[in-house]
């Protein structure tokens, strides 16, 4: 019994993750349920006992969530300085 609530648990992080990612607007509250999403699919994955998959997911998603951010930053950057270039007519 506790599996199965431990599945629902799982589940519902990645639904809501999911859907957080879909329907936000902002980029770094996509990252945020970004997060939530994963933690969902690293605990799935723990369910199924596959181990070796959950172990690479804990060392890749921290590398993945870096470079995202660096992603989002940078496209800031080069979006504030075409507007202050004047290359952008909004």
């Amino acid at each position: 019994m506790e599996e199965m609530a431990v599945t629902i648990i799982a589940i519902a992080l990645m639904i809501i993750g999911s859907f957080g990612i879909i329907f936000l607007k902002k980029p770094f509250d996509k990252v945020v349920m970004f997060s939530i999403l994963d933690a969902g699919f690293v605990l799935a994955v723990v369910l199924f006992k596959y181990l070796d998959v959950a172990l690479f997911i804990a060392l890749a998603d921290p590398i993945a969530t870096i470079v995202y951010l660096i992603a989002i930053v940078k496209i800031k950057e080069i979006r504030s300085k075409k507007v202050e270039s004047g290359e952008i007519h909004d």
